[in-house]
């Protein structure tokens, strides 16, 4: 392959410039002769976005213009099983249900709010006029409680895009206010997917025992969610073999960024919030870094049958409500410490010297309304996995889109216990005498 030339880079990033000039050129175009009438009807065929543990909201067609209605709102939130908060949402929903057009279309969405504060809508990476933009007190006023505002404007890109609050976005957002939009090409470039999924990325701070999320957190964010749903609470998503898979990511975090890794998977990064990326700036990968405030989408064929897990790769990331205050004790050799703490407390046990790992099967008893470092039960152990975990289903047949069960791997394909055979026809010695460090500390488990 011949490297790209200056010539050539300098031509790329031309045609990105001139892409983004003509949609901006069509959406003045547009605006300026829209006068009440319909637009164009959508011809495009496209898969059905759907968003795991989420919505998709309604619409209907009025004169040839698709109408919305977001209602801002209080919300009882469920992260988890075990965990739930007083939460800000659309529609009855955290985060809100997913905006779903077509490329040329008209919109007209309405906005109520039901909140006890001012909000807005921005329409977050959409190119759209100034006063619809949802900036409070640059673009718009405030919507103000028991108030509906409209906004309207004309789709003249596609992608995936977010809305979220534009009022005292610090709390307004850390307390759920945030949904997907995904704008279908009407001339699609790419080959149409069989499954279209959709993620927003988060990050809470709920204390254990408490039910509000604290808006004021900077750091020590402990419930990290797919679509506000936390491991083990995150449902998975599926395919069959031989299907074509997109997924979409937005990422609404207040701080932190992050890479979703695929197990069992090569992808292609294919589009932006900015656009679609050039075929000749596509490699494979198998982990996306999703910015704050950013979207990413990526495609694969599904090849390889079986149960494979989709996560962040930052390791505190898929952990749920574990404080960054717990001493570290790995390695401490407790000795005869628990049964004598337990003359003053019952049941007392020392946590950590092994790690965390075994708090996620051990049925402790936690503060009300949390779930710290609980896991889910797996096919053959409880998957030590909390936060933005969830799994991949591939099937060679599905009956549906339902979740298919447990993967069963064929014979000879699943790591499982040496035996003394094979060990000594491959020449390996094992000592399999721990340290003391390691042996110690294990009372739990009798």
């Amino acid at each position: 392959m011949n490297p790209l030339s200056r010539r050539a880079v300098l031509a790329s990033g031309a045609g990105l410039v001139a892409t983004d000039l003509l949609a901006r050129r069509a959406l003045a175009q547009q605006e300026h002769a829209h006068s009440g009438a319909a637009a164009a009807p959508a011809g495009a065929d496209y898969t059905p976005v759907v968003t795991p543990d989420g919505a998709t909201l309604p619409w209907k067609l009025v004169d040839g213009v698709k109408i919305f209605h977001l209602v801002a709102e209080p919300v009882t939130h469920e992260f988890a099983p075990g965990l739930e908060a007083e939460c800000w949402g659309y529609n009855g929903r955290v985060h809100g249900p997913t905006i779903e057009a077509v490329e040329g279309e008209r919109v007209r969405i309405y906005v109520t709010n039901k909140l006890g504060a001012p909000t807005t809508v921005h329409w977050h990476g959409m190119l759209v006029p100034s006063g619809m933009d949802g900036v409070g007190g640059l673009t718009q006023r405030t919507i103000q409680p028991g108030e509906t505002f409209r906004y309207e404007f004309t789709l003249v890109q596609h992608g995936t895009f977010m809305y979220h609050s534009h009022h005292d976005e610090m709390t307004q957002m850390a307390l759920g206010l945030m949904g997907l939009v995904v704008v279908h090409p009407r001339q699609p470039t790419r080959p149409r997917p069989d499954r279209d999924y959709a993620f927003m990325l988060g990050e809470w701070k709920i204390v254990p025992g408490t039910r509000r999320p604290d808006p004021n957190e900077m750091t020590d964010f402990n419930v990290l969610t797919l679509n506000a749903r936390a491991f083990p609470g995150t449902a998975p998503i599926v395919a069959q073999v031989g299907e074509r898979v997109r997924l979409r990511f937005g990422n609404l975090s207040a701080m932190d960024h992050h890479p979703i890794h695929l197990h069992g998977y090569h992808f292609t990064e294919v589009e932006t919030d900015g656009g679609e990326i050039p075929e000749s700036a596509r490699s494979p990968e198998t982990t996306v870094l999703v910015p704050v405030g950013s979207t990413r989408t990526v495609e694969f064929v599904a090849n390889a049958p079986g149960d494979w897990a989709m996560h962040c790769h930052m390791t505190h990331h898929v952990m749920n409500q574990m404080g960054h205050g717990v001493p570290n004790l790995i390695g401490v050799e407790t000795g005869e410490l628990d049964q004598k703490v337990r003359h003053l407390l019952p049941g007392y046990m020392t946590m950590g010297q092994t790690g965390m790992g075994d708090m996620a099967e051990m049925g402790m008893r936690v503060p009300a309304n949390s779930i710290p470092m609980s896991g889910g039960r797996g096919p053959h152990d409880v998957i030590t996995m909390g936060g933005m975990f969830t799994i991949l289903k591939v099937r060679d047949r599905l009956a549906g889109s339902g979740d298919p069960g447990w993967y069963e791997n064929p014979p000879g394909t699943q790591a499982t216990n040496a035996t003394d055979a094979e060990l000594a026809r491959d020449g390996i010695e094992v000592d399999a005498k721990l340290a003391p460090s390691e042996s110690g500390g294990h009372s739990h488990h009798s």
